[in-house]
This record gives structure tokens, sequence and C-alpha cells, in this order.
């Protein structure tokens, strides 16, 4: 037999292609336009958190330029061997991530500091990095960033007065470390000596007159809050002690951190996953799964009861199959389409041969009468009218052309 179904129930014409993607299609274009809007607004000079050449509220341009105005030199560095090269008694090293530092890194960038003579500021280093840093110095729970007084004899932080300051504290046992800005009695600023972390008791004390410095937060150094408090004065006191100062930016990308030869010492001093994404990469995810939902509720079946209602016009029998095959299309169920095929062809056969209405959908009543009728001309009469669905659209049309066969054989025999 040969198929008589029209292809246009069951294909999609290209004007209906493009009124079901042109929204999809729109929402793209317009977020690869936002896209390059943006690139090319932070294309400028916006560098990022803590860089000295970003302008924007969480950069440090602020703080270099008062720097450079005072006669301080600032160059940046993203590398661990510019940072090393870069260390000299003259000269103040400024970390401002140290906990980025693989421990690998962490041991290298002490074992040279410390025997600089110089100056090393770290940034809010946590338990990942502090206790390779700052030997014999341990980290108590984070404080909110305030308005905070030195109380403390530190020469710099009592010239400064009340900085903005928090996050990481500092413990340690050294009786020559300077602990200032208090937060329940301990520190989150901490200046130990370099004679006080010095790894090799052997070596003449007298030759070291450098310090580090842990500032628990690095807050006073942004752009938005230079000018508020004593900030600019603590910056520029203690990055501006020494003629030159190493604006130093770790990265992932340095080639140092793969040379990791792992921690001896048996402890886990690696940051997780998500210390290490920026907070705005969580801020777009958290948006673009709230954009999902509303998709998803926009798009979501409305439930609620049927409504009958009179067409206010007759459609035609035709055109009506013709739109129920294609929902049964859009939908994917061949096996309604075959169900409702199936069933009007039982409920048309059962009055032709005598079967009442009540068993016209009982293979038991219905088959034997078919194939009476018929003398067994056709094969398969159970499977035709009471079969499993179609595998495929192809079996579906087989099966209508089969069914249509059929109901025209019993009426002409």
């Amino acid at each position: 037999m040969t198929s008589t179904a029209s292809p246009t129930s069951l294909s999609l014409t290209s004007g209906q292609i493009w009124t079901r993607t042109r929204g999809l299609l729109l929402a793209l274009a317009l977020l690869l336009a936002a896209g390059i809007v943006i690139a090319a607004l932070n294309s400028g000079d916006q560098h990022g958190r803590l860089d000295p050449r970003s302008a924007d509220p969480y950069g440090s341009r602020a703080a270099a330029e008062l720097l450079k105005a005072n006669g301080v030199s600032v160059k940046v560095v993203t590398t661990l061997d510019e940072a090393m090269i870069a260390t000299g008694p003259d000269t103040t090293l400024l970390v401002t991530n140290p906990d980025l530092l693989t421990p690998h890194q962490q041991g290298l960038l002490h074992d040279v500091t410390a025997l600089s003579g110089g100056r090393v500021v770290h940034l809010g280093a946590g338990p990942p990095s502090v206790g390779v840093l700052a030997p014999g110095v341990r980290t108590d729970t984070s404080t909110p960033v305030s308005a905070r007084a030195p109380r403390c004899s530190l020469p710099a932080a009592d010239r400064a007065g009340t900085v903005d300051i928090g996050g990481d504290r500092y413990i340690t046992d050294s009786p020559d470390a300077d602990g200032c800005y208090m937060s329940d009695g301990v520190p989150t600023l901490l200046r130990i000596p370099a004679t006080a972390t010095d790894p090799d008791p052997g070596t003449d004390p007298d030759t070291h007159t450098g310090d580090t410095v842990l500032l628990g937060s690095p807050d006073l150094l942004y752009n938005e809050r230079l000018d508020k408090q004593g900030n600019a004065s603590l910056a520029l006191q203690l990055l501006g002690s020494r003629p030159h100062l190493v604006w130093y930016l770790p990265s992932l990308s340095d080639a140092s951190a793969s040379d990791d030869s792992g921690d001896n010492s048996g402890n886990d001093n690696s940051g997780s996953f998500f210390d290490l994404i920026p907070s705005g990469w969580l801020w777009g995810a958290f948006q673009l799964l709230l954009a999902a939902v509303l998709a998803a509720v926009w798009r979501a079946r409305r439930l609620g009861p049927l409504v009958v209602e009179r067409l206010p016009v007759a459609i035609r029998a035709s055109e009506s199959a013709e739109g129920r095959a294609r929902l049964y299309r859009k939908a994917n169920a061949r096996d309604h389409a075959a169900s409702a095929l199936r069933s009007g062809t039982r409920e048309r056969l059962a009055p032709l041969l005598g079967v009442s209405p009540a068993e016209a959908h009982t293979p038991e009543a219905l088959v034997p009468a078919v194939a009476a009728q018929l003398a067994d001309t056709v094969p398969d009469l159970r499977t035709l009218l009471f079969g499993p669905a179609p595998a495929d659209d192809a079996a579906l049309i087989r099966l209508a052309d089969r069914l249509d066969a059929l109901e025209r054989e019993v009426r002409t025999s």
C-alpha cells in the first residue's frame, strides 16, 4: 500500500520555524550586544581588585599615585620570579593575595624576603599562607571591617590614627612583634621584625633591618576608601618607608605555580575552589539561575480547569485533523495518535459488523467479527486494531493507511 497522508501535517514550514526561534535569536543578540558594550566600557583603566593601575572603586590607583607623589617608585609584577628579583633593603614588597600562592611559592618567597633586609606587606594572609610566610604566627576568626583606633606603640599606626581595617586577626608569641587595631584584644595589623622570622638561628641578627607586616584586610588601599579616616596616612607610611615599592599581583598563570613540589608537612594549606572564584562570578551565576527560574515560570504549563466553549465558526474536519496531527507531532505523542486512529476505526467498524458499541473496544468481540467478514484476507487483525504504539513516524503513517484500507474493505464486502 502507498501512503496517502499529506506531509503538511507532520512538517514545519519555514515561517513556523522562524516564529518559534526568533525570540531565542533576539535574546542571544541582545546578550551579545550587552557583552560587547560591557567589555568596551571595562577595557579602559579598570584592571582588577587592588591593581595600582585600576581606577574603579576596588582598584588601588589612588594609593599608587599618592606614593609616586611622595617620591616612591611603584613597580607592578605578576610573577614570583619578578617579585623575588626586585626585593632588597631599599624595597617594600606588597603581596596583594598571598593565599593564592602555592605552598612551594610561599616557601620560596619567605626564604628570599627573610634575608633581603626590606619590608614585606601581606594583605589578608589567611590560614593557607600565614604559617609559611610568617612562621610563629597563627590566625584567629575574622572580624568585619570597621573604623578602629591603633592602640599600640607602632609609630606609623600612631600617626595615622583611626583606619578602616578588619578581616583576619593574628596571634603570635614573639615579644618583638607590634600588634595594632585590636578586635576583642586580637590585632588585625601585626608587624614582625625580620629576626623574629629568621629561619636560620646561626645568622647574625644585626644584618637584618627588614620586617614583615600582616594586614587583616586590604580595604584601606581601595580607591573608594583611601580618603576615609587615616587610611591614606597608614598606606603611605607602610608602603612608602623605602624608596621603591614592588606591587605583586599573584596570578594562577604564573609558571612557578606548576613547580609545586608538595607540602611535606602533611598540612593542607590550599584554599577551597570557591575561594578562588571572584565574587562577581558568583553574583553572575546567581543572576543566570534567577533568569532560568523566571523563564521556566514563564514557559510553564498553565494549570486549571478546562473551559468548554462553542466555536464562533464551523471548522472543517480536515483542518481539525491537521491541527491535532501537528499537536501530536510537536509533543512526539505517537502513542496517543495511534490510539486515536484505532479507536475511531473500531467505533466505525462495530455497527457495520453488528457488534454493540459497548464491545467495540473488546478484542474478543470485534476481531472475530472482522475476520469473518473479510474471510481472513487481512493478516494480524488483532495487532492492527489493538497493537502497540508505532516506533516512528513512518510506522504511524503505515498504520493509518492500513486502518483506512481495512475500513474500506469492510464497507465494500
